[in-house]
């Protein structure tokens, strides 16, 4: 059941979107800066690539943890997952591949519970006629995480290699743990969680379009960083500035999707965003050697991308309104097993086909997300 929000809601809201910037951050440093992590690893694009299409697979632990959420336990499912950022931080340390890939399994594993964790406290507590608001607020923790992470991660690299980023994250994310528990409560939802229905086969629709578009841009963004350094000679300094020009991009469509979404509706405002989405990859494709084109066309993908995916998070939280948190992991669960396929494919797609080859896989995604809004629209 929910209810209007207030402004304690809104305080807590800032709190879990500050926490969750830190979370974001911990996931979104390593694909641009994936060529530093191979020289220092000593380890292929292929390689690292799988490793976090398989870490990903981490995400399937939502499917158990939607059931806690409708209890009212987001804040505990949240700090857990905050305290899976630190130790994760902590395993990179160790500066071997089979500790990397530890790693970005228990940081995939709490990414994606403390993620499920907002999007349910927010199900919970906010209206679905203001909720995309609410989601677009709490998701330009994505966008900043970049924006805002990446010229840091950068300095920290420069001055102290590539262990820098990973102690700052240790320090970040025990202050966001420290923040999140003395200042977001837990209140438990209405209703008997044992008696409440099974979802319907229609929840599993919104659930797909949202799966389908995190394929898409996952398929590009994870091998986004290696295109630049190899095809077009960006230098870590470059990255760092792209990255940020990316988290730029990303935080004004989610502040677009914050603004507009709930005035345009959930299911056009994916379709919009996915239609950009084909136009970025249409830029990419024909970039060929032009930094201009490529870097454009990068930016112009994200926007649709990030529009299209916070918009259809809305849709995930009402997918099936008596058993929200389930939905929700679930939802989460579908997004995990889309993106590891699209992450290792990707990849390997990348090393031996080239970029036009991942670009290819980015629209077959997106295409299938906007043929799902349409068969929602029908249900």
């Amino acid at each position: 059941m929910t209810s209007t929000p207030n402004l304690e809601t809104s305080r807590e809201l800032i709190v879990l979107t500050a926490a969750k910037t830190v979370a974001n951050a911990a996931l979104r440093w390593v694909s641009p800066f994936l060529p530093v992590l191979q020289a220092a690893l000593g380890a292929s694009t292929a390689t690292l690539t799988t490793v976090m299409g398989v870490a990903e697979l981490g995400g399937l632990t939502t499917m158990v943890t939607g059931r806690v959420l409708d209890r009212g336990r987001e804040r505990s499912v949240f700090v857990a997952g905050l305290g899976a950022v630190v130790v994760s931080s902590l395993l990179a340390l160790r500066g071997s591949v089979l500790f990397f890939a530890l790693s970005f399994g228990v940081l995939v594993i709490g990414v994606a519970n403390l993620t499920v964790a907002a999007h349910a406290w927010i199900g919970h507590r906010v209206p679905f006629s203001r909720r995309g608001r609410a989601i677009g607020i709490v998701e330009m923790s994505w966008a900043i995480a970049l924006g805002a992470g990446a010229p840091v991660m950068a300095l920290l690299i420069g001055r102290f290699g590539w262990r820098g980023p990973y102690v700052a994250l240790v320090i970040a994310g025990c202050v966001a743990i420290g923040a999140v528990t003395w200042r977001v409560s837990d209140s438990p939802a209405s209703g008997d969680t044992a008696d409440r229905p099974k979802m319907v086969r229609s929840a599993y629709v919104p659930l797909g379009v949202s799966a389908a578009v995190a394929a898409a841009g996952m398929a590009v963004f994870v091998v986004s960083g290696v295109w630049l350094d190899e095809h077009h000679g960006v230098s870590l300094g470059g990255l760092g500035f792209v990255a940020a020009a990316i988290g730029m991009v990303e935080l004004g469509s989610s502040s677009m999707v914050a603004a507009v979404s709930d005035r345009l509706g959930t299911l056009r405002s994916v379709t919009i965003g996915g239609l950009v989405l084909l136009a970025g990859l249409a830029m990419i494709a024909s970039a060929q050697t032009s930094i201009v084109l490529a870097v454009s066309g990068l930016l112009v993908f994200l926007a649709g991308f990030e529009f299209a995916f916070v918009a259809s998070l809305t849709l995930v939280t009402e997918a099936a309104p008596e058993a929200r948190g389930k939905a929700i992991g679930i939802g989460n669960a579908l997004g995990t097993v889309s993106r590891a396929i699209a992450v290792a494919t990707s990849g390997l797609l990348y090393q031996y086909f080239g970029m036009r080859a991942s670009v290819g896989l980015a629209a077959l995604a997106a295409t299938t997300a906007l043929l799902l809004t349409r068969v929602r629209a029908t249900v």
